[in-house]
């Protein structure tokens, strides 16, 4: 079943507004915020006895940050992509963290593709002046793009093609999210909320009430809310036009790129917000079903179990999975 909202917005970008009623134990929420992977990871707890176990959070994204960076010379990814084939043994984490993207790479058949870190430095979506890149280097790049490529033996990495990078920045940030999560629970943590750039997660309920996540209309200057969820110990996770792009001469470029044209996707969509259970596969999926377009993404969001989707199409409506209401409460704010 699919639900449209007609709205007047012309990107979507997500914005975390929760209503705090109150906690058990200390109710002072306490948070720390600090800079790993290009984004602003926030933590929030609620009992300051808790305090300590922030400085856990972030010793944990410090070190999946070595492993993960695609810009850290001695990390585990680059050393994979500087072996030129040859494999490379790695920590555990990364060989879990490069099967989940590889998984998600399969079933978008390559719509989301782990090996594009030759296409992805050749993008510049934040930069002063941006400039699309010249079309013989993105032909020259997307020549190394194929995430069957990628072979695992053990803990050992190696890559096919000699020449191709890998970049895990499309699902690293979820993985990191339910690491933490997982150190927290480990330490009796029943209530907070992870926020890695907008890919949330919230542990369990505060105050036995779900959790009201606020997805805001995009580039309001007041700060208005679009529509807002309910959520209970789920992640909220959207990929969207409007998260990283430039405009040149009138075109919008944004950096949710087409592994097969090395140009960003074209398809109708402005951006695609998952819920589920784990901020992986929010990660991994939200991607996956915006390469895959509105028809195919809301299909594989409809076989999968605990798992729902909320899609915005360039017409600005929004498409609903089913459960939505049912399973994730929502309400529109116009």
């Amino acid at each position: 079943m699919k639900k449209n909202y007609k709205i007047y917005v012309s990107f979507l970008f997500l914005l975390v507004s929760i209503c705090f009623l109150g906690c058990g134990k200390n109710q002072e929420k306490i948070s720390k915020s600090d800079f790993y992977f290009d984004t602003v990871i926030t933590v929030t707890l609620y009992d300051e006895d808790s305090r300590h176990l922030l400085e856990g959070c972030f010793d944990l994204a410090d070190t999946y940050e070595q492993y993960f960076s695609a810009t850290i010379s001695d990390s585990d990814v680059s050393k994979i992509n500087q072996a030129k084939g040859k494999p490379v043994q790695v920590h555990k984490e990364t060989i879990e963290l490069i099967e989940k993207g590889l998984y998600y790479s399969e079933i978008s058949q390559g719509g989301f593709d782990i090996t594009v870190g030759n296409l992805t430095s050749l993008w510049d979506f934040t930069g002063e002046n941006p400039l699309v890149p010249k079309d013989s280097d993105i032909l020259q790049a997307i020549s190394s793009v194929d995430y069957r490529n990628v072979k695992i033996s053990g803990t050992s990495v190696s890559l096919q093609n000699p020449h191709a990078r890998l970049d895990l920045g499309g699902i690293a940030k979820g993985y990191i999210a339910d690491k933490m999560k997982a150190y927290l629970t480990d330490q009796g943590v029943t209530e907070g909320i992870i926020n890695l750039g907008g890919n949330v997660l919230c542990l369990g309920e505060t105050s036995r009430k779900p959790y009201r996540i606020g997805v805001q209309k995009p580039f309001d200057k007041e700060g208005t809310a679009l529509f807002a969820l309910d959520v209970t110990d789920k992640t909220v996770v959207t990929s969207g036009v409007y998260e990283r792009c430039f405009t040149l001469d009138d075109k919008l470029y944004h950096h949710i790129l087409n592994p097969a044209t090395g140009y960003p996707y074209e398809n109708h969509l402005l951006s695609v917000t998952i819920i589920c259970k784990s901020s992986a596969d929010g990660d991994g999926l939200s991607t996956a079903c915006f390469s895959m377009g509105l028809e195919k993404g809301m299909e594989l969001i409809e076989s999968l179990k605990d798992t729902e989707a909320v899609f915005i199409t360039e017409d600005e409506e929004l498409h609903f999975s089913s459960g939505m209401g049912e399973s994730v409460p929502y309400e529109i704010l116009e």
